[in-house]
């Protein structure tokens, strides 16, 4: 059983390591849903002492990637794959919607020898189900999913047959809304070994009148969060009728 987290900060990733994250998934803009952090922030990351994945994401929007945009991606693999981190989440479609095969094989080439994740582009494609066969085929490890709804609570139907449908070929990991609240549902319900959560707290920071102030408040990666979404992890596995 493992919990990543998903943080755009260092200080966040210490956080998410003193609370017991297994794995980071390391972004920039996690209001935007996450792009591509820095190479400094990536090279800070290097250092840490759990594995850490690199979202590679250019640009906020949907998924259809432009050949300029691919030469973008495709560097910022480089840098990942030359600072030592262990990973990178990939996602783009084409214009029908379906993944997009030929760039997903070009992208994965860079990150040779590195891990994969397939983002939450799995749950914009027409046909989840037959796009799970095409991240299997490219060797990706896992796809982060919210069962192609707004969160993984409301899509666990989705994520119940991709999980069965993946028969342990690829993992399975409900990502968007998750919290120490439900994470028990969401494994009982499923069978997934691995979750993904932001595991973040509103703080205070300066000046909330200043019109460059974070709408809603900072956002921050609360250790205790973290804490609270392992043991609930952990209780679930530990239950009786825990799916095997």
């Amino acid at each position: 059983m493992l919990l990543e987290v998903c943080v755009d900060t260092i200080d966040g990733a210490w956080n998410a390591i003193r609370g017991g994250a297994g794995r980071i998934e390391l972004c920039s803009a996690l209001s935007e849903g996450g792009l591509t952090p820095s190479a400094g922030l990536m090279a800070a990351a290097a250092d840490l002492p759990v594995p850490v994945y690199v979202m590679i994401r250019p640009r906020t929007g949907l998924f259809h990637f432009s050949k300029e945009e691919e030469k973008i991606m495709a560097r910022d693999i480089e840098v990942a794959k030359s600072l030592g981190l262990a990973g990178v989440v990939l996602g783009a479609q084409c214009q029908d919607g379906t993944l997009d095969r030929d760039m997903l094989e070009r992208l994965s080439s860079k990150a040779a020898g590195m891990g994969q994740t397939l983002h939450r582009v799995i749950d914009r494609v027409p046909d989840p189900i037959a796009d799970l066969e095409v991240a299997i085929d490219l060797g990706f490890e896992r796809v982060l999913t919210s069962g192609s709804e707004p969160a993984a609570e409301q899509g666990l139907p989705l994520i119940q047959k991709l999980f069965e449908a993946a028969t342990g070929r690829i993992g399975i990991m409900p990502g968007s809304g998750v919290t120490p609240e439900n994470a028990g549902k969401i494994l009982q319900m499923t069978g997934v070994r691995e979750l993904h959560a932001s595991c973040s707290v509103v703080v205070a920071d300066g000046d909330e009148e200043l019109s460059f102030a974070p709408l809603g408040g900072l956002k921050q990666t609360s250790e205790q969060r973290v804490k609270e979404m392992v043991e609930a992890m952990d209780q679930a596995m530990s239950a009786s009728n825990y799916p095997l």
